[in-house]
């Protein structure tokens, strides 16, 4: 099984991109515009809250939330259908002071082969993320 560990510095309260980030169908105007360009919330028939998300690439995915931890800030996924056979995400932010935090995003999967792309992937997300959580309000 493949696993993804990249982290990121923000230049922004930990409190401000929690706030941003703990919304599950706000993705794509809140926390990652640039890198998710539409996110919608559904359900299923167990009553599991999921998203469905476009990315800017141009690929879809569905998503069942599996937690949202506001003590640890930490927000916790599963990709579920397409090429993975088994997916599951979380990142999490830490509070560096008033005006900065880290934020650390984890990733296993399989088949190990898709590593490199959902690699590349994450990076970019943590990329747009940054960039807009630093352009300033609004989050």
């Amino acid at each position: 099984m493949a696993s993804i560990h990249r982290e990121i510095l923000v230049d922004v309260p930990a409190a401000t991109l929690w706030d941003a980030m703990r919304d599950p169908g706000a993705l794509h105007t809140h926390l990652v515009p640039a890198f998710v360009i539409e996110c919608r919330l559904d359900g299923n028939t167990s009553g599991e809250q999921a998203r469905e998300l476009r990315f800017t690439n141009g690929m879809t995915v569905r998503e069942l939330i599996i937690d949202i931890d506001d003590d640890r800030r930490r927000i916790a996924w599963s990709a579920v259908g397409g090429r993975l056979t088994h997916h599951n995400a979380s990142t999490q932010i830490f509070d560096l002071g008033d005006t900065r935090c880290r934020v650390v995003w984890i990733a296993d999967l399989l088949p190990h082969a898709l590593a490199p792309a959902i690699a590349t992937m994450i990076e970019a997300g943590l990329q747009a993320m940054k960039a807009h959580a630093e352009k300033g309000p609004p989050l």
